[in-house]
């Protein structure tokens, strides 16, 4: 029998729809891309080489270069 350690199906189903009833349906898919984005780049980063510089994605890039400028106009 297929479950997930001591839950069985109707208590999955459940949990389901008390997530749906909380988030709504759009809210959802958006939660799942950024949890599948965290453990991707938290794998990456164990991965990845300590001598490397560690990747900044796009949002944290622009922050990166609005801090910069303020420290350089201040």
């Amino acid at each position: 029998m297929l479950g997930f350690g001591s839950l069985g199906w109707g208590e999955i189903v459940i949990i389901m729809v008390a997530l749906l009833l909380l988030f709504g349906a759009k809210r959802l898919p958006e939660i799942g891309q950024s949890l599948g984005k965290g453990i991707r780049e938290f794998k990456n980063s164990l991965t990845s080489s300590s001598d490397e510089e560690p990747k900044l994605s796009s949002g944290d890039q622009s922050e990166v270069e609005t801090q910069r400028k303020r420290e350089e106009a201040s």
